[in-house]
């Protein structure tokens, strides 16, 4: 779909791990980023008084993600050099496969098509960080079993997993740089 799907970099996991207080540190570096579907849509859907929650209508609220994600990638294309997502279009299928929910046909091609760099950072869960809020209800067990769906789902899509250290924001974004050669 873009010339160089390799400068699109995901950072994954489940909710409450810290990726995006790290995507907010990597844009702080001049860095490129997407914002984060699941959070913005609960958050305009509480104001709306929408239905598309994943704690009323996790089927909507999935094909909201998928047109969120699908509108941020098709943005990162038009930006040059790396972009980090905060989460990307395979978290959708992970999602639904959570839920135990049927996944469209369309989203796993889309998961097929629309590609990222092949290595996908995963933020492992962080007992010590977790934190619920009003747009994030799930528990640390709920957390962690988020985390093992994006395991096997980005795994499952032929992407290589890299786990982040359970480390402050500054030696997290040290660690993807080096990794990506982006140091100065």
């Amino acid at each position: 779909m873009i010339d160089d799907p390799q400068r699109f970099v995901v950072i994954t996991g489940g909710p409450g791990s810290g990726k995006s207080s790290l995507i907010d540190a990597l844009e702080r570096e001049g860095f490129a980023r997407s914002v984060e579907a699941g959070r913005a849509i609960i958050q305009d859907q509480l104001a709306i008084g929408g239905n598309a929650l994943p704690w009323s209508d996790p089927q909507a609220f999935a094909e909201l993600m998928l047109c969120w994600d699908l509108r941020s990638y098709h943005i990162a294309c038009e930006r040059h050099g790396p972009v980090f997502f905060d989460r990307g279009i395979p978290d959708i299928v992970g999602y639904l496969r959570l839920m135990q929910l049927p996944v469209p046909a369309y989203m796993d091609r889309a998961s097929r098509m629309f590609r990222y760099n092949r290595r996908v950072y995963i933020a492992p869960p962080w007992p010590e960080i977790f934190e619920q809020d009003a747009e994030r209800k799930q528990t640390l067990e709920e957390a962690e079993q988020t985390y093992q769906a994006m395991v096997e789902t980005y795994s499952g899509y032929g992407y290589e997993l890299v786990a982040l250290p359970l480390a402050p924001v500054a030696e997290r974004v040290g660690f993807i740089l080096d990794r990506l050669g982006s140091r100065d």
